[in-house]
């Protein structure tokens, strides 16, 4: 009685929030015409896949690891669920039979519906899986699990986006590279540095140099400013150089950083 209570619950929730992840994901792509629910990264992502269902696919089951080991261990979904492995998956599988993006991946009601079908299917898979293994192999599914998604999200997705920063043209390529490399040294993963690269080098190959890439230009290196203040990168450079830091920048560290 136990699991089914568990399937019926997980079919109904997986149907909701993978129609409801589906629709942000496409709208994303018609803003500002249509306000749009999903995350900025969410559009980074699927738009460096270039329309590739084996790129979707590939780039949502690297994540879904990541989402099974932690529903498996910690008993709760993370964010990729519903940001990475629902609206890549539901790309993937609407792109086989036709590449055009605008029909597809761009289309709020076919990826509401073909995201409510993913989103049964995941969400049922992870809570029916986590629900039935015994307490004592969950620690062993997370120490294999765990370990296995942190390599492919910090060494092999990172590679897979440089190179399609690279394939984009020659702005793409440059500034996927500079502010890849300043994510992994600030954040410890060059991903969100690569992909803000591409939407920028492809921004001033289409439309220029116009005041709004130069704004999205002067966003993200402020973004990056503050990422790294806020996580000390600038005290531990200093250390990393056997330089003591001066006495005003711990100030502000303590009274703004806390």
């Amino acid at each position: 009685m136990h699991f089914v209570v568990i399937l019926i619950e997980s079919i109904i929730i997986g149907g909701l929030v993978g129609f409801a992840a589906g629709i942000g994901a496409a709208r994303m792509f018609n803003a500002p015409t249509v306000q749009a629910l999903g995350a900025f990264r969410t559009l980074g992502e699927m738009n460096a896949a270039q329309g590739d269902p084996a790129s979707h696919f590939s780039f949502g089951l690297g994540f879904f690891f990541n989402a099974w080991a932690s529903t498996v261990g910690a008993g709760a979904f993370t964010q990729d669920v519903t940001h990475r492995v629902i609206p890549n998956w539901s790309a993937a599988i609407l792109l086989i039979k036709n590449k055009n993006l605008a029909e597809t991946m761009h289309n709020p009601k076919k990826m509401g519906i073909m995201s409510a079908l993913i989103g049964v299917v995941v969400v049922t898979f992870l809570n029916v899986t986590s629900s039935s293994i015994p307490a004592s192999l969950q620690v062993t599914a997370v120490k294999v699990l765990v370990p296995a998604a942190t390599v492919l999200i910090n060494m092999v997705m990172p590679i897979i986006f440089w190179l399609a920063a690279i394939d984009a043209g020659r702005r793409s390529g440059l500034f996927g590279t500079v502010f890849g490399g300043m994510a992994a040294l600030i954040m410890g993963n060059a991903v969100p540095g690569v992909v803000l690269g591409i939407l920028i080098g492809k921004g001033v190959e289409e439309i220029g140099w116009t005041r709004i890439t130069r704004i999205m230009l002067a966003a993200v290196i402020l973004l990056f400013v503050l990422s790294a203040f806020f996580r000390s990168f600038d005290i531990q450079l200093l250390k990393e150089f056997g330089m003591r830091a001066p006495q005003w920048l711990q100030s502000w560290h303590n009274a703004i950083g806390g």
